[in-house]
């Protein structure tokens, strides 16, 4: 395939871009990529941030001749009222200025940690049994607290009573841990 620009060099870079369902190709030599702004790292500046910041940034220019960033709808910058870090700061640098920003960006990351680990948002971690202590039974009574709602929303209540005495069994043995009395 030859390059859609100069038409004398193979085509070796190939963007694909769908917008509303829209899909756009071009073919393109390295050369006419690089000159035509399709390419915006060369190789000896591509960092591991670059990539990364990459996943975090979904808007701006797009890379297809002919089409600007006035073709997207404008958005609300959002800014974090505590440190004044923006949105695209973030999305461009890859880290937060401070722990507000978590909040204030909440609803862009979901997306974003769904891409970086594999369709999770969130992370329970392991706590290893000797370090752990009464964790673990924490963690199973809270489990089964769970179950037991759900058994109760399900009109099984055999079952439920079930859930209800080993939860009152773990409690028990988390407050003989604790060092309390009975």
């Amino acid at each position: 395939m030859e390059c859609q620009e100069c038409h004398q060099r193979p085509a070796t870079v190939h963007l694909t871009q769908v917008v509303n369902g829209q899909k756009t190709e071009i073919h393109v030599c390295e050369q006419c990529a690089k000159e035509n702004g399709y390419m915006n790292y060369g190789e000896e500046n591509f960092s591991l941030n670059d990539l990364l910041s990459g996943l975090f940034h979904s808007e701006g220019p797009s890379p297809f001749k002919g089409q600007s960033p006035q073709t997207y709808p404008k958005k609300e910058t959002l800014k974090c009222p505590n440190c004044g870090l923006t949105y695209n700061e973030f999305a461009r640098i890859g880290k937060f200025g401070c722990a507000v920003c978590y909040e204030t960006f909440d609803d862009r990351l979901n997306p974003i940690l769904r891409r970086v680990h594999s369709g999770n948002t969130r992370h329970d971690g392991k706590i290893p049994k000797r370090e752990g202590g009464n964790l673990h039974l924490k963690k199973e009574i809270e489990e089964y607290k769970i179950n037991l709602r759900q058994l109760i929303e399900q009109e099984e209540f055999e079952e439920a009573a079930k859930c209800r005495d080993k939860i009152r069994s773990l409690e028990n043995e988390l407050h003989q841990d604790e060092g309390g009395e009975e």
